[in-house]
């Protein structure tokens, strides 16, 4: 069936219709089982598409169902920021559930930009992901086993470096509203120090040693008694890994919980080194990011 058919008029003469004659709620009602992507190409047939394309019922099934929480912390978030508004300098209207939905699929900063949430562009579902710096790194402060690096290959620009030390441990914290639905947690870490030199990225591993004896722990718990634990040798050099830590679910998106996360080698018959931990992710259970190394048991 082709994009235009014939009609009879009033008038007892055959005439065209087409796409374009189509009633907005009717293109509206096709449109709410599309995802997102979709709906933005077919917004550019023609007017009645585009339209409907904008309708705020087509868009309020696309959101979280917690979006009002999320639209004011990206809201808070552009009023700290340099600017008055978003990357545009547009200020974006809790009115309207498009251009909330355009907003919360860009990063948020939040907790001194220590934090960062954002929806996935295609489903709407909930990512996050927590800098090294939100979290309590036992010596973090003796230059003599840790440092900072400044490096491109984190969202937080900056990764804590292990050099060396007898006594690992990591313990973050997060108090928030996720939707409803089930999450996975990974540790984000780097076996050597990643560099650049002449345009060249370069991994240096003088400082790799310890992770062959004892398996790293790492452990999730949540305040309504869900717990996870997982343990991996770190071997693989070169090349970021997630660790998965845990999975955990959220029955109501109206509810503030708070996880606790941790990774620990606390074997003191050997120091370890040569670790770049950069941050934790929490993604919807079942998603794989693109070109990501998923560690997992």
């Amino acid at each position: 069936m082709g994009a235009g058919s014939s009609i009879l008029a009033a008038d007892g003469e055959w005439g065209e219709t087409s796409l374009g004659d189509m009633p907005e709620s009717c293109v509206a009602a096709v449109l709410l089982y599309l995802d997102p992507p979709e709906i933005c190409q077919v917004a550019r047939l023609n007017r009645a598409f585009r339209g409907a394309a904008s309708a705020d019922c087509v868009w309020a099934g696309k959101l979280p169902a917690n979006y009002r929480y999320l639209a004011a912390l990206a809201a808070a978030a552009d009023d700290e920021g340099p600017g008055d508004g978003d990357a545009n300098g547009k200020r974006f209207s809790l009115a309207a559930t498009k251009e909330i939905y355009a907003r919360l699929c860009r990063p948020t900063l939040f907790d001194a930009g220590r934090k960062e949430f954002w929806i996935q562009k295609n489903k709407g579902s909930l990512c996050m992901c927590i800098s090294s710096k939100a979290m309590t790194i036992t010596g973090i402060d003796d230059r003599r086993y840790w440092s900072h690096l400044v490096t491109e290959e984190s969202r937080f620009h900056s990764v804590a470096y292990l050099q060396q030390i007898w006594w690992l441990e990591v313990d973050g914290e997060l108090d928030f509203c996720f939707p409803a639905g089930s999450y996975s947690v990974y540790f984000h870490l780097h076996m050597g120090r990643p560099y650049r030199r002449m345009g060249r990225r370069l991994c240096g591993t003088e400082h790799v040693h310890g992770w062959d004896v004892t398996p790293t722990r790492f452990q999730l718990s949540a305040c309504d008694e869900q717990q996870a634990t997982s343990e991996y040798f770190l071997h693989e050099q070169g090349g970021w890994k997630l660790y998965h830590v845990g999975d955990f679910v959220i029955l109501s998106s109206d509810e503030l919980i708070k996880l606790k996360f941790s990774m620990m080698q606390i074997d003191c018959t050997h120091t370890k080194g040569g670790l770049c931990v950069d941050s934790v992710f929490i993604y919807p259970k079942g998603y794989k990011p693109e070109k990501a190394n998923i560690v997992c048991m």
